[in-house]
């Protein structure tokens, strides 16, 4: 009798912060789907603060060094990052051990580069070593040019030209590559996803070939790269009713207010709603919030807005109940549902990788207004490649005014360029469904995956 193929054991290491931990989360329901045994692992504070734990896959923890308090209780970012380096590497090396004694042996361990440190445990334990890219391919072959040397920081020319990508502006860079003094720290984390990555076995990018076919043409040349995405909940993808377990898309470190939500939308027409939201980390000053405001309101459209409780402060001074006949204030929703509900419009949002992704693959325009890290590069595509929203101007102080907000959300909502914008947003739709589709770009890619780390485990 045939003995049956034991399932390749893959640990699943994303960065413990939301934004990461959602794809890579989502990504390893995909692999599990398809036959492969998935643990996934976070920090003990990501582990103790998170609100919602869906499903029944398994979950280890590893200690950064700051049990309590993760990040914040450090003295400096660099502080954390070396103490996340030297706890992390000693406790992941015990769990492969104590997972490994178990009987259930580790095969593979993805994680995200920006702790590039974890290819020195891969190495160390024999195992198959796989990254995670959270962000676009196009931003990826930005920062591996950076580590290349071929760009040079603080980026100065007016125009930019890399293989497989669109002439970039300043502004259309990554933050840290036109200003990387502004966070040194972060700068280094993010080009030092590039540290070995020519010893690493895989590169996964979260993103679909269609979508970024000459950039992913590319570094395809120079790495092993996939793209195995857009890493989203197929009930979203394919509009079909799944279990319970692949509906959400991910771990919460917020309360959403969901029933509330859904009610105020199930009271709006069709098509009508401002959706804003600017994710679970940027941050506007009080005086661009103030003009965000002021611009939601001169549009006179119906708004729902996600405003963070740490952000409620900078709202002007009697906002929420000047436009309560208007629009929605919430602290936290789910997203998903929000951008999937037909009475939405369009979503004004700051462009990071996963909200645009969300946004794409639902059909639903944007306004762009990036802050910080990828953002820029993101709101470049969105606006001039994919031809799927507006990006509000900014001054050569990087400030955009309320006329700007309300101009582009009257643009994208009824003008005839919302048109065409709209025509955009449903052609990138159907391909990113295509993509993750039984027989799609994303899907062939992920079961090379699947079937390599099945074989190597089952020699």
């Amino acid at each position: 009798m045939v003995e049956e193929p034991r399932p390749a054991h893959c640990l699943v290491f994303p960065y413990p912060m939301q934004g990461h931990i959602n794809p890579m989360h989502q990504f390893s329901k995909t692999l599990v789907s398809k036959g492969l045994k998935v643990t996934l692992v976070t920090t003990k504070f990501m582990f103790n603060s998170l609100q919602q734990l869906s499903g029944s896959m398994p979950i280890e923890t590893v200690s950064d060094g700051y049990d309590v308090g993760g990040k914040y209780a450090a003295e400096s970012i660099e502080v954390y990052l070396d103490k996340f380096k030297q706890v992390g590497s000693e406790t992941l090396t015990q769990l492969i051990e104590k997972l490994n004694a178990t009987g259930v042996p580790v095969d593979c361990i993805v994680y995200d580069p920006l702790m590039s440190w974890v290819l020195d445990v891969v190495k160390s334990c024999g195992l198959v070593g796989a990254i995670f890219f959270t962000q676009s391919c196009a931003v990826d072959n930005i920062y591996y040019h950076v580590k290349q040397g071929v760009i040079k920081v603080p980026v100065v020319e007016d125009r930019v030209s890399l293989p497989g990508l669109p002439v970039l502006g300043p502004l259309d860079m990554p933050s840290f590559v036109h200003n990387p003094g502004s966070y040194p720290a972060t700068y280094n984390l993010v080009v030092n996803q590039f540290s070995d990555i020519d010893k690493v076995d895989w590169v996964l990018c979260n993103t679909f070939y269609k979508l970024e076919e000459e950039v992913i043409q590319w570094m395809s040349k120079h790495l092993r790269l996939r793209a195995i995405g857009p890493t989203i909940p197929r009930k979203y993808l394919h509009n079909q009713k799944t279990a319970e377990d692949d509906t959400d898309n991910g771990l919460q470190m917020f309360t959403p207010n969901i029933d509330s939500c859904m009610k105020w939308l199930n009271e709006q027409p069709d098509s009508s709603v401002v959706y804003v939201s600017f994710g679970s980390v940027a941050q506007l000053d009080a005086a661009q919030m103030q003009e965000l405001a002021c611009g939601i309101k001169q549009s006179k459209k119906q708004f729902l807005w996600v405003v963070r409780a740490s952000e409620e402060a900078k709202l002007p001074k009697g906002f929420a109940e000047e436009t309560s006949a208007q629009g929605m204030i919430v602290h936290w929703c789910s997203q998903m549902d929000v951008l999937a509900h037909k009475a939405l419009g369009c979503f004004v949002t700051h462009c990071g990788w996963n909200s645009t992704l969300e946004a794409l693959c639902l059909g639903v325009p944007m306004v762009a207004i990036p802050i910080w890290t990828d953002q820029g590069t993101n709101a470049k595509y969105v606006a001039d490649v994919w031809r799927m929203g507006m990006r509000v101007d900014v001054d050569k102080n990087g400030v955009f005014t309320r006329e700007m907000v309300q101009h582009c959300i009257r643009v994208v909502m009824d003008g005839e360029k919302g048109k065409e914008i709209k025509m955009s947003c449903r052609k990138w739709m159907e391909m990113a469904r295509e993509a993750v589709k039984e027989g799609g770009s994303s899907d062939i890619s992920i079961n090379e995956f699947v079937a390599s780390l099945t074989q190597q485990c089952n020699p």
